[in-house]
C-alpha cells in the first residue's frame, strides 16, 4: 500500500541532504497534498530549489519541472510567488533544513 506520509518524509531527508530529486518530489506533494497539507508556496520553494541545484540538467525532467512550476503559478498570487522564491534563498542558506517553518 501506498504511504504518502512515509514517502514525504524520505523526500524531505532527500531534499535536506541537497538532493534534486527530493526537492522534486517534495515540491510535488506539497502541489498535490499528497502527505502534507497542499501549499503552492512550499511546492514552487521547493521546485525552485531542485532547479538550481541541477534537476534541469536532465532535459525531460527540465520540462516537467518547468511544467509543474508554471501550473503552480497560474494558482498562485504574484506575493505568493515572491514568498516562495525569497523562501528558496533562505531555505539554501539554511542547507535545506528547518526549511517549513
Amino acid at each position: 500500500p501506498q504511504d504518502d506520509q512515509l514517502a514525504v518524509q524520505w523526500f524531505r531527508k532527500a531534499a535536506e541532504q541537497g538532493n534534486a530529486f527530493g526537492q522534486y518530489w517534495l515540491g510535488l506533494m506539497y502541489k498535490e497534498g499528497r502527505g502534507v497539507p497542499k501549499n503552492y508556496v512550499y511546492a514552487y520553494m521547493w521546485m525552485n530549489i531542485a532547479a538550481s541545484n541541477g534537476l534541469k540538467v536532465v532535459e525531460l525532467l527540465q520540462n516537467i519541472l518547468e511544467k509543474e512550476q508554471n501550473i503552480l503559478e497560474k494558482e498562485m498570487t504574484p506575493s505568493q510567488i515572491q514568498k516562495a522564491k525569497e523562501l528558496a534563498r533562505a531555505c539554501e542558506l539554511k542547507q535545506y533544513k528547518g526549511c517549513e517553518v
